[in-house]
Formats: C-alpha cells, structure tokens, sequence
C-alpha cells in the first residue's frame, strides 16, 4: 500500500493507495512545531480509526513546500513505517518538461497538481490551487508545465482584512445572495468570495488570451468548490488532484 504526503502552508494532506484505487484520506493541520513522533502518533491514531496496519505501507511519497517539516516527516516514516520515502524535488522523475526559468523555484505542491491534473483531464489546462495562496499553472498538450501566475489566497486576503481594521469581524465564509449588501457581515462576505471570483475569472481569461485557445480549467483546494459555484470559468473541481499527482509520481519513479 502506498502513502502520499501532500504537506501545505496550512494543512497536510494523506492519502493510501491500492495500485490506482484511493483507500482512504486525511486532512490535518499544519504544525511547524510538532515532532516527527507527534505526527507518528497522530497518523497512528487515524490509520486505527480506519483499521489500517502501520506495517501495510510499503512505500510512501511526499511533497512539501515548508522545508522546515521534511525531516521531521521523513523520520517519523523511517522510524515508524520503516520506509525511507520518496522527497518530490530536484533529481525525481517528473515526466514533463519544466519550462520555468528555475525549475528549483516551482513548488513542489504546482508540480504534483499538473501532473495529477494531465494524467486524468489530459491537456492544455489550467490548473488553479485554491489554497494558502492562489496558484494558475498553465499545461500543454503533453503536460508540459508552462508557467503560471501566484496571487495571495483568500484566507490571507481574509486575515489581511481583520488584521488592519479594528471594527471587522471575523466571519464564516459563505456566499451572500447579493453583491449590495445591507449588514457588514454579508458585505465582507460579498467582496471576498466576489473578489476571489473576478480574480480567477480576470486571470484564467488572462491566460487563454495568451495562448490563443480554448482550455479546460480545473480548481482543486479547500475552497475549490465555494469559488467553482460562482465562477464562469472554472470547468471541473477535484479535491484529491495533488494525491492523484503523487501517487502518479511514485509510479514514474518506482
């Protein structure tokens, strides 16, 4: 059984894997200051819940953009799962081409996410990951990875907003029934969803002007489906498109 690690800025992503099938998944916070026996026990306590072995992993993947948790993470997988894992960066075979300036540079998360994304929809795509921050990543008939665009995330937005302003509250985020609206709650809610919104479309539109054809565009990210409902660009959202990518990863390189 296989064990994909999707480690972001704010959440940790797992997933095990029957050959292609998904099995099971997860979503945990993101703690810089837990140690690697921490999330032993966390992820112990997780795989009992769902009558999983620690001893049925036999391989395990992991993509992260906070360097300061691979080696905690990787420990914690050789000591507990006794597996030396799979790090997605320099030197993994990645099966496309990375037209980027610095290659070392792209987030481990954008690659997994165009690799997952082609391997299912095909090409050309846009790829938007609706996270920590807002990530377009632009892919090619082949699967290329063309580039792409990076805008600051909604809950950053969010945070930004209660931070520098004294009377704000700090709300739930659902959409309103209308842009005008008549309390402050509504009105934080409308320009930040509506915001979101004419950021992706204004941007993915961008994008398609550039490369002179029609593309399909598909969001993945916490929020995917929030900004999908309201979004005249957004063809498809998948939440497990980063798994998909790792577990395609292992398989490139396995």
């Amino acid at each position: 059984m296989l064990l994909v690690f999707d480690i972001g800025n704010s959440n940790i992503v797992l997933g095990t894997y029957e050959g292609k099938k998904l099995l099971h998944h997860w979503r945990i916070s993101t703690d810089r200051q837990k140690t690697g026996d921490e999330y032993g026990m966390l992820i112990n306590e997780l795989f009992r819940f769902q009558g999983i072995s620690m001893n049925d992993i036999t391989a395990i993947i992991i993509s992260s953009v906070v360097p300061p948790l691979v080696v905690p993470i990787v420990k914690m997988c050789e000591r507990y799962f006794k597996v030396k894992p799979l790090i997605v960066g320099p030197g993994i075979k990645t099966g496309i081409k990375l037209k980027y300036e610095n290659p070392r540079d792209i987030g481990a998360d954008r690659i997994v996410n165009v690799i997952g994304a082609h391997e299912q929809f095909g090409g050309p795509l846009i790829v938007i990951d609706i996270g920590t921050a807002t990530t377009f990543d632009v892919v090619n008939e082949k699967g290329d990875f063309l580039g792409g665009a990076i805008a600051p995330g909604i809950s950053i937005s969010m945070e930004a907003l209660f931070q520098r302003t004294a009377k704000l509250p700090r709300i739930e985020l659902v959409t309103p029934k209308t842009t005008i609206c008549h309390n402050t709650i509504a009105g934080i809610q409308a320009g930040i969803i509506f915001g979101a919104v004419g950021q992706i479309d204004g941007i993915v539109n961008k994008i398609k002007q550039e490369m002179k054809q029609e593309m399909k565009v598909v969001a993945t990210g916490g929020l995917a489906n929030l900004i999908a409902r309201e979004s005249r660009t957004i063809d498809k959202t998948d939440h497990f498109l980063t798994l998909t990518g790792l577990r395609v990863l292992y398989e490139r390189n396995s």
